[in-house]
């Protein structure tokens, strides 16, 4: 009983590190207008701010997790969680934006040392089939339920703090995450340990960094920019060069034969898919709420909770489905019920209410992104022999952040568009100066800030044709992440055919003969 006490205690501790790096992503975006007056900073540089630790992060999840294989996910994982409290305390005392950026910078660093220990760990101690399905679940919830937090937490502190306790806050946060570490998550040891491969190790960083960064800058460069399509190209050239290196080396960083198995790469990639459909999601609704409902930081915030609430409390179920079931039926409704989700968008107005709409909509998106997280990273956990675990950890975190990264890339950019194409014309007919409608075109939140200060007796009709306008390029967005969730359920629905065990025997059986 005691073992067993342990284990749980252990999960819990490291669910605690996995929270503090994952709420990093988006605790930071409601601190950005406080940040720009003192920092002097543009839209450009608090871009970067946001940017710097996806960019990092994403860019040495792969080297974290075989670091993490080579010489102990704990000694990694502690390494980690201590370098992130010391850069926070770095990052709230930076006096301008280089500063602040490098910082950033510097979080990811240590984030991506965290990040795959704790799901390699998990799956070391966990070895019966339900409880590994449960941890792994538990585990998945908290991820999903880190970012819908992260506004309300920062929310919440730069109401009664400055700025810079959004980088304070981790001071505690990690001091006690290290001390329920120490006590109760054991130490493993690598089965084996094979030659350095600098060589790879560099491949994919190059490969996973510059892909991350072309995917960022997409929007701004615009998809079509030579510097955007190269970088892409390049990005995939230095990737496949890395995936050719590893499958004709004796021990690689990651067995890339995995992705010839169509339920590992299936499962990859539906994550890929989910974490663009959350992140895109909460782009999308907290610029709704505070630029369109008028909601303040922390109010906005608060407004996702409810999403967080329905991931924790159906991620649990979506595993017992599918220990129960099997992934493919679970994975597959947890799509349909993300499109369904965004698809409720299509019917709202700047005049919707929350409670009427916006909040069963984003109780559809929990649900499915509950029901495809856990069973998708069970099913690529499952896949992998024991001195894989990081490495393999890694895959599926970097599927997340990539996708999230995309997600927020292209349904911005679709939004974006939308708003700017529309907004000047829409201005221009009702009498806006053409001064107005060009600080107006910059983005919805400077549109607000022109209505506010537009003459009383026109304020509310340019207030409305800004927020009619963004609503436009909103449902244009939505309808980009239906279709692209519709197709990924479609697609799973094919591709996970056939009978998945779900204790993984079946899924291993397959990766021994396409490895063979």
């Amino acid at each position: 009983m005691k073992t067993l006490n342990n284990r749980w205690w252990a999960l819990g501790a490291l669910c605690f590190a996995e929270l503090l790096v994952m709420v990093d992503n988006t605790i930071v975006n409601v601190a950005l207008p406080t940040m720009a007056r003192d920092l002097d900073a543009g839209i450009s540089g608090l871009q970067w701010i946001v940017d710097a630790y996806t960019l990092v992060f994403a860019g040495l999840l792969l080297t974290g997790g075989y670091l993490g294989d080579r010489f102990g996910h704990r000694r990694m994982l502690i390494t980690g969680v201590i370098g992130f409290a010391a850069v926070s305390v770095a990052a709230a005392s930076t006096q301008n934006l280089a500063q602040l950026i490098v910082a950033r910078g510097g979080l990811g660093v240590f984030a991506a040392l965290v990040f795959p220990a704790t799901l390699a760990i998990i799956t070391t101690i966990f070895t019966e089939a339900s409880e590994r399905a449960a941890a792994v679940g538990i585990w998945a919830a908290t991820s999903g339920v880190a970012v819908a937090i992260g506004p309300v937490l920062g929310g919440w502190l730069l109401e009664h703090f400055s700025w810079t306790s959004v980088f304070w806050v981790n001071v505690p946060l990690g001091a006690v995450a290290l001390v329920a570490i120490l006590a109760v998550v054991p130490g493993t040891r690598p089965e084996v340990v094979a030659p350095f491969d600098l060589l790879g190790l560099a491949l994919s960083i190059a490969g996973l960094g510059l892909l991350t960064y072309s995917v960022i800058e997409g929007p701004h460069f615009g998809w079509s920019d030579p510097r955007t399509i190269g970088g892409l190209v390049v990005a995939l050239g230095l990737l496949a060069l890395f995936g050719w290196r590893e499958a004709r080396i004796d021990h690689p960083i990651l067995d890339v034969r995995l992705f010839t198995n169509r339920r590992f790469a299936t499962a990859a990639g539906m994550i890929s898919v989910a974490f663009f459909a959350l992140f895109g999601f909460i782009f999308l609704i907290t610029q709704f709420f505070q630029a369109v409902k008028g909601y303040g930081p922390f109010e906005a915030g608060l407004r996702t909770l409810p999403f967080a609430v329905v991931m924790a409390a159906l991620s649990p179920v979506a595993m017992a489905l599918s220990h129960r079931f099997g992934a493919r039926p679970v994975a597959v409704t947890g799509a349909f019920l993300m499109s369904g989700g965004f698809a409720l968008v299509e019917v709202s107005s700047r005049m919707s209410g929350y409670w009427e709409l916006i909040i069963w909509s984003m109780s559809l998106m929990a649900a499915g992104l509950a029901f495809i997280s856990g069973p998708c990273t069970q099913l690529i956990m499952d896949s992998l022999r024991p001195e894989q675990a990081g490495a393999g950890s890694a895959v599926n975190d970097t599927t997340r952040e990539i996708g999230g990264t995309l997600g927020v890339a292209v349904l911005g950019s679709i939004l974006t568009s939308a708003y700017v194409a529309g907004v000047g014309n829409r201005l221009s007919d009702i009498g806006v100066p053409r001064e107005a409608r060009e600080i107006a075109e910059q983005s919805v939140m400077a549109g607000g800030a022109v209505a506010d200060q537009a003459p009383s007796a026109v304020a509310d009709t340019v207030r409305a044709a800004i927020q009619d306008v963004f609503m436009d390029g909103l449902h244009n967005a939505v309808w980009a992440a239906v279709a692209i969730t519709a197709f990924a359920g479609l697609a799973a629905l094919y591709l996970l055919r056939g009978h998945t065990a779900p204790e993984g025997s079946e899924v291993e059986r397959e990766v021994v003969t396409a490895t063979s």
